[in-house]
């Protein structure tokens, strides 16, 4: 498991501590806050906008959304969920539903307090927005001043990908039967049914086997003329890309049922814990939805397909941006996000924020 390891951030021309520690842990989660030195830590009290970061329970580990939290490091209260390897949670611990994820969110929401915003990365848009509708529908206080949702697949249907056929192809049986295994003896999970991260990796490196090819050639050349700096960038991705969790296979079976293959949430048929959900409920969330132009994984339109679910939301709480040169990645990390889409993120949580 990668460190996020931040140490210090700078905070107004001012190096400032940070220090990391669990504010809330579940079996399957722990809710981690990098506080900054010298800030209140009582519940609810935050001198800066408070973020929940819900990272992808997709194969690797949240530090790989590391980039994109030290973006909001500096002026946000920045939490993250940091979820566990499926093969170290003991099976008296349960096993981990897709509602389990929805309830875990809303539990993280209620700790932090009111007006916190959320930003979902990919596959925890699709929970995030659940959480959303159920704690609008039961007006919780806790409810996200706003919900960011970065290449999120909401509605799979429009503009499908490698990833959204390889899902489609088959049915639920197929997968239960051909990548779920036991974990083994010798892991605290033993007797876990999960999905293998290394399955996961291995897929997503053979949908873009030729570009990994050309890193690592770029990575030998740069080792032959000694530009350490290259090189090392390319050893610290890859240390992270290559770090890969197993998870739990109710949830991962549940994910491809619900939302690659039956597509619940666009069809209406969403619910939790078979609570229907209403997505009209949402009224107080503003939202955004953001989308890479070249996403190979998340097809064009399926992320902002949840503006027009979200059809009592009054426009001004809406607002959606695609940024054309990027791929998945590219839209929450890299260049284009630090000089473009993560600008317009914090404008957005300053024009949402809660009025308490």
């Amino acid at each position: 498991r990668p460190e996020f390891g931040f140490k210090q951030v700078d905070v107004s021309g001012r190096s400032v501590p940070v220090c990391e520690y669990i504010a809330h842990s579940l079996p399957w989660c722990d809710l981690v806050s990098f506080h900054k030195e010298g800030r209140r830590r009582r519940r609810g009290e935050w001198p800066q906008p408070k973020v929940l970061f819900v990272a992808p329970m997709s194969g690797h580990y949240p530090t790989l959304l590391r980039k994109h939290i030290e973006f909001f490091l500096p002026d946000h209260e920045c939490f993250v969920t940091n979820w566990q390897n499926a093969r170290d949670v003991a099976l008296t611990r349960g096993a981990f539903h897709l509602d389990d994820y929805v309830e875990y969110i809303i539990e993280f929401l209620r700790v932090i307090g009111p007006g916190t915003h959320v930003v979902a990365v990919c596959q925890p848009g699709v929970p995030a927005l659940m959480a959303t509708a159920l704690m609008s529908m039961a007006k919780d206080e806790a409810v996200p001043a706003s919900l960011v949702m970065i290449a999120a697949p909401i509605d799979t249907r429009k503009s499908p990908t490698d990833v959204n056929d390889y899902a489609s192809r088959r049915d639920y049986d197929w997968f239960a039967n051909n990548v779920i295994f036991e974990v083994p003896w010798g892991y605290a999970g033993v007797g876990q049914k999960v999905y293998p991260g290394f399955i996961q990796l291995s897929g997503f490196l053979s949908l873009n086997l030729d570009d990994h090819m050309r890193r690592h050639y770029k990575f030998y050349q740069d080792i032959a003329k000694d530009d350490g700096d290259s090189a090392e960038a390319h050893r610290q991705f890859y240390n992270e890309y290559l770090a890969v969790m197993d998870m739990s296979a109710p949830y991962y079976l549940e994910t491809i049922k619900r939302v690659f293959i039956e597509h619940h949430l666009p069809r209406r048929m969403a619910h939790c814990w078979e609570q229907p959900l209403d997505l009209d409920a949402i009224t107080d969330t503003a939202l955004f939805t953001i989308e890479g132009g070249k996403d190979d994984i998340t097809g064009t339109g399926q992320c902002h397909a949840a503006q027009s679910l979200c059809r009592k939301l009054s426009q001004h709480k809406r607002k959606q941006h695609t940024e054309a040169p990027v791929g998945h990645y590219g839209a929450f990390n890299g260049g284009y996000f630090r000089s473009n889409i993560g600008p317009l993120i914090k404008d957005f949580f300053r024009e949402h924020e809660h009025p308490h």
